[in-house]
């Protein structure tokens, strides 16, 4: 497999090419992520204050006594994209290698079907799934007259929350937590389950948009639901935007064809907080919650605009325009930046400063940067040691960008032996994880010219993006949910 020219399938520490000969001398990939452990105590502080308490959660976890650090937030895979929403397990040092009969501690096999990723904390790691049911019906026609590409739904689904035990993967519980026939099919790439859960540590939130909006006990016992409403999406394309979490605060974005809109749900009850109306059609994109000088804002990209929220208040603080009318990929933030590309029928890839934001920021200064080349469209950006990545359209091709400055100094960057990517690229000890639909994961180093480390394959299919957590990789597969991970080593005995 060549990527320019250059053949690097299976030669680890060989330099990526780019299309035009650039060679590099090669350097050991480094193992250790000073900067990034910095920036994850740095925005994990306030959450950490809260979790504290979570300390005592002992029995929930499988009657194993952890640690303060063990439980510090920074630590876990509590949300899609992780601790810091950027991709990036500050503390996380997973394999480089594996494959069906190496490195993988467990693989436990799922009911249905679903492509929302995995979250860990303590020793749960959970996920949702859809489970077909009962006798088949008609599909009815898609209403969209734009619809394509569409799989049907011509069966009532169960759906679930699952929780297994990281440790051994064995299933400790689930929970029918919604069932009945879609009102709407979706895409065939798509799923019924595809809304990622998050947890704060004690309770698990999972939201199956027009099913529902649903808060478990780590034991499963249901707290609390909500339900919305139903959602009519573009071309019956099917609902996917996860919820973010920030301290007592849960924000769900509900842009469709109907009356949009962005409702943030106190933890506790349930009871919305606030509900704040976007003039906005269907999109995919989740929202994360970022704190800029002082005050946490809800950043959510939009066909219109990308908008940022008063947290409290549900206020909009500040709008951008430019993105495309089929957004997918998530915003991602860092030093007061916040990143958010599309592509489709429109690619762009813009940094927008958040300095003294206020209003309409298009065309101002406050937008740092922009690039029409190479856009993401289903994976969202990675931001990692100072660099943007992301991914043209869905395939493998890579771009690094200087995230400060827009700059591309080295790539973009043909990545051999991985393709029709849907998961998000993520990140941890110098190294970034690539996975596609095809069962591959690609590893290549966090330098900023990239080199080749591993490719490896499991006979799955991955749409849901990976969790990182200590030595530890999940994947969630169509088939499978597994642990990657390197055997643990003999404890020395006494004397030795």
């Amino acid at each position: 497999m060549h990527w320019g020219g250059v053949a690097v399938h299976g030669v680890a520490g060989r330099v990526l090419s780019r299309p035009k000969d650039n060679r590099i001398e090669n350097s050991p990939p480094g193992r250790s992520d000073r900067g990034q452990r910095e920036l994850g105590e740095t925005m994990s502080r306030t959450l950490w204050r809260l979790m504290c308490s979570a300390c005592v959660v002992v029995g929930l976890c499988g009657g194993v006594s952890l640690s303060a650090a063990d439980l510090d937030p920074a630590r876990q895979w509590s949300q899609w994209r992780g601790p810091l929403s950027t991709g990036v397990a500050p503390y996380g040092d997973p394999p480089i290698e594996w494959s069906e009969d190496k490195n993988v501690r467990w693989a436990s096999r799922l009911p249905g079907t679903g492509h929302s990723s995995p979250v860990v904390w303590g020793q749960l790691v959970f996920v949702t799934a859809a489970v077909p049911y009962g006798e088949k019906v008609t599909a009815k026609p898609d209403a969209d007259p734009g619809a394509h590409d569409n799989l049907p739904v011509t069966q009532p689904h169960r759906y679930l929350g699952l929780a297994f035990d990281r440790r051994t993967g064995d299933l400790l519980w689930q929970k029918t937590l919604a069932e009945g026939l879609p009102h709407e099919g979706g895409h065939h790439t798509g799923s019924l389950a595809s809304h990622s859960p998050v947890t704060d540590g004690k309770r698990l939130f999972a939201f199956f948009g027009s099913r529902g909006l649903y808060c478990l006990g780590f034991d499963g016992k249901l707290l609390w639901k909500v339900r919305m409403g139903k959602m009519s999406t573009k071309h019956n394309h099917g609902e996917g935007a996860s919820p973010a979490l920030h301290d007592k605060t849960l924000v769900v974005n509900w842009d469709h064809q109907g009356q949009s809109k962005v409702v943030a749900f106190d933890t506790h009850t349930g009871k919305p907080k606030w509900s704040s109306n976007r003039d906005e059609v269907t999109s995919w994109s989740s929202p994360i919650v970022i704190e800029h000088q002082k005050r946490a804002i809800a950043v959510i990209s939009g066909t219109k605009f990308l908008r940022g929220y008063d947290l409290e208040t549900g206020k909009v603080l500040w709008q951008c325009a430019g993105l495309s009318n089929n957004i997918v990929a998530t915003p991602v933030y860092e030093a007061g930046m916040v990143f958010a590309g599309s592509s489709y029928d429109t690619r762009i890839m813009m940094g927008v400063k958040l300095d003294g934001a206020s209003g309409d920021l298009t065309g101002s200064e406050h937008v740092a940067w922009k690039t029409r080349q190479r856009t993401p469209y289903v994976p969202s950006p990675l931001l990692y040691k100072g660099g943007l990545y992301f991914l043209r359209h869905y395939q493998g091709i890579l771009t690094r960008l200087e995230s400060r400055t827009g700059n591309e100094v080295t790539g973009p960057f043909r990545l051999g032996g991985v393709t029709d990517i849907y998961a998000s690229p993520v990140a941890a000890s110098n190294r970034i994880y690539i996975t596609d639909r095809q069962g591959a994961t690609l590893v290549i180093s966090g330098d900023a010219t990239p080199k080749f480390l591993a490719r490896n394959v499991l006979n799955d299919s991955f749409s849901a993006s990976a969790a990182i957590v200590g030595r530890e990789l999940f994947l969630r597969g169509t088939r499978k949910l597994y642990c990657i991970a390197e055997p643990a080593k003999p404890k020395k005995k006494s004397g030795d």
